[in-house]
């Protein structure tokens, strides 16, 4: 088993690609505590898990990530109950495309504040207690438009991009501390947002890709643990793409 004993936090872990990868994290035999926004989806997707895996360590929290306070109480709260935090996964994020000249304030901070705020957040308690132990992993969800951009919803590429960025500057900087820091950047990936999107709409983006599938969250759960591995030890600063496209 790759993570035989890790202590993980899933942020986003109630569904798509945090689901299958508090999983896939589980089955490597990972202690793990998924994050979620509702009381009732965490409840489920936990529920789900034991219902599978009778012996899985898994538990949830429910902190408001843009909320410091919050989230460093509730990381204090899974040091005090497994040890300490071996594997932190940056997976919760918002995703819109409102055309620009709709955008408003509000929206904007909106998503600005989960996907770049609350990885910055989580990072910091997560750092806080990795020091402890002289080692650990943080990994981050980016994106596809991290590299392309897209056509609408400005604040969602923009804070992918800032993913990247914040993804090799930590990395810089915690790697004399032992904590390693990558992302991973999923393509178009069969969740169920994509299971909503008209056929017509799906294959024209299917014909542009080489491995001509989507990808399913699985593909993605997979590179979180390959990078939370000790088989990813001399790897940091890293954004991974999965998206089955071929780059020079």
């Amino acid at each position: 088993m790759l993570l035989k004993d890790k202590v993980a936090i899933v942020t986003g872990g109630s569904r798509g690609i945090g689901f299958a990868t508090v999983e896939a994290f589980i089955k490597e035999g990972a202690k793990v505590v998924l994050g979620a926004s509702r009381e009732e989806t965490a409840a489920k997707a936990v529920a789900a898990l034991k219902e599978k895996y009778p012996d899985a360590a898994v538990s949830s929290m429910i902190p408001k990530l843009s909320d410091y306070n919050e989230v460093k109480a509730a990381f204090e709260k899974v040091e005090e109950e497994y040890g300490g935090i071996d594997i932190l996964v940056n997976n919760a994020g918002v995703s819109e495309s409102t055309p620009f000249e709709k955008y408003t304030e509000e929206l904007f901070d909106k998503v600005m504040d989960l996907n770049v705020k609350g990885i910055y957040n989580c990072s910091k308690a997560a750092v806080e207690i990795m020091e402890k132990k002289g080692k650990g992993v943080i990994l981050n969800t980016s994106s596809m438009v991290s590299i392309s951009g897209q056509p609408s919803g400005i604040a969602y590429p923009t804070s992918k991009f800032a993913v990247n960025g914040f993804t090799l500057s930590l990395a810089r900087e915690l790697g004399p501390k032992g904590i390693r820091v990558n992302a991973v950047a999923p393509g178009i990936t069969n969740t169920d947002m994509m299971q909503a999107v008209p056929k017509e709409v799906i294959e024209p983006l299917i014909a542009r890709i080489p491995l001509k599938r989507l990808g399913e969250p699985e593909d993605i759960a997979n590179a979180f643990v390959f990078l939370a591995s000790d088989m990813a030890d001399y790897i940091t600063g890293v954004t991974l793409c999965v998206d089955g496209m071929a780059r020079t």
